[in-house]
């Protein structure tokens, strides 16, 4: 198969680097804010460019000067996207004049040997006949000029990155089939080892990992062969309670997050063993209970736990009580750090997908229920009963089915969680939510 070529797009912070990557892969996807340095990771999405199949890449903003900490690792994301690339989109803001960063940036852009396209942005801007004279100074020649948030220039731009894959050997091909991918998507409060939980499993520091809690902004998707098996990692901003949710980047953030839940097949709560469960956990948990996702609770920082059974027990323990309304959840103990048991998330996974997916006969389902309602019979306070007629699987993935009752509205509220932990005692469903529809039968007269 051959490679899809990669377009990595790199400037300042703030110069519209993520408007501009969502205007070419046609979605919203990477957060764009009037903040400088939203985007830390690298982002990538795939998009069709005039007929050419590209891995387009997001990166944070090249910003040069006396860095600490987090910063130097989104310069340093930001120079591997460079390196990674076969060809560069260099954005600038032409509402703004050139500065020392510009040149230093275009410094190491000619380093690279890659094919550079200058992008001018912001071409609404009454100061734009003056700047763009300025930017003949960086010595890439003539700009592609564009507004990405307006619309305007991107077809001249997807024009100009056809000519460059052209030279590149480049062929036009068709969108790849769909994949049978499963999509895992990692939850937590921030700083959970959200992040260094994917770095271990890729055995590559793609996402930026800090002690600063809430750097991960953006959903970072990255896909990962295991077995055989492709998987697609979906690493989350943390999500922090509404009441505690900032305005701004952070309440896009969340809204990504649970975006990111909802494109999932199976979601990870990561739990940090040197914190505990808190209240917290069991809000973040909500999300993917209400969008009936497959869901594993993870330990991380395993290594505190070696020191015996008994302490590993006792937080089970509390795990059960806290998350009592998902008993049926897979518990993994891990060390994102030293890598153990993580390659158990793919093993677990294959098994809930497998769960999701289970079918039950329908005259075999009727048996079942015929024999449980039987056993226990529907209690109700109200004149006319309840009474159980017929059963029928709806759906997979996850599994749905539809139970037909005469007054289905007389149930009392505990029958059918009765229901549901029979089912689960008969074929299993480890892992995955199951939904229940109570209907009415509809007499014939």
């Amino acid at each position: 198969m051959e490679p899809q070529p990669t377009i990595a797009i790199v400037g300042k912070p703030n110069v519209g680097k993520s408007t501009l990557f969502n205007r070419l892969i046609g979605k919203k996807h990477a957060i764009t804010s009037e903040h400088a340095g939203t985007t830390r990771d690298r982002v990538s999405q795939n998009a069709l460019i005039n007929g050419f199949t590209c891995i387009m890449v997001d990166t944070g903003g090249l910003d040069y000067g006396k860095k600490e900490n987090i910063e130097a690792d989104v310069q340093s994301q930001a120079n591997l996207a460079i390196n990674d690339a076969d060809i560069t989109l260099f954005i600038l803001d032409l509402s703004q004049n050139l500065t020392t960063d510009d040149f230093m940036a275009a410094d190491i852009l000619r380093k690279s040997k890659k094919p550079i396209i200058l992008v001018a942005n912001k071409t609404d801007n009454e100061n734009i006949a003056e700047n763009v004279y300025n930017i003949y100074e960086l010595g890439f020649g003539e700009p592609v000029k564009i507004s990405a948030i307006h619309k305007t220039g991107i077809d001249e731009l997807k024009d100009q990155i056809e000519k460059d894959l052209k030279k590149l050997k480049f062929k036009k091909k068709s969108p790849p089939a769909p994949k049978n991918v499963t999509n895992i998507a990692i939850l937590g409060k921030p700083n959970a080892g959200k992040s260094s939980l994917v770095n271990s499993l890729l055995g590559a520091e793609k996402i930026i990992v800090s002690d600063i809690a809430g750097t991960t902004r953006d959903s970072i998707d990255t896909e990962f062969v295991h077995n055989d098996r492709t998987y697609n990692l979906i690493d989350t901003a943390g999500l922090r309670r509404p009441g505690k949710r900032g305005k701004g980047i952070e309440k896009y953030s969340a809204l990504r997050c649970i975006t990111a839940v909802e494109r999932a097949d199976i979601v990870i709560l990561l739990l940090d063993g040197n914190v505990g469960i808190t209240n917290q956990d069991s809000h973040i948990i909500k999300y993917a209970l209400e969008s009936q996702k497959g869901i594993i609770l993870a330990i991380n920082k395993i290594d505190l736990l070696e020191k015996g059974e008994d302490i590993k027990n006792l937080i089970i323990r509390k795990l059960r009580q806290k998350f009592s309304f998902i008993p049926w959840a897979p518990v993994l103990f891990l060390s994102a750090k030293d890598k153990k048991n993580i390659y158990q998330i793919f093993q677990i996974s294959d098994e809930i997908s497998k769960e999701r997916n289970k079918r039950i006969k329908t005259a075999e389902l009727n048996n079942f229920f015929q024999k449980i309602t039987h056993k226990h019979l529907p209690a109700s306070a109200k004149i006319r009963k309840p009474k159980f007629m017929y059963a029928t699987q709806i759906d997979i993935n996850p599994p749905k089915f539809a139970l037909f009752f005469k007054n289905p509205e007389t149930l009392h509220f505990s029958y059918p969680r009765y229901l549901e932990n029979e089912l689960r005692k008969e074929y299993g469903f480890t892992g995955t939510t199951i939904d229940l529809k109570f209907k009415k039968q509809i007499s014939k007269n």
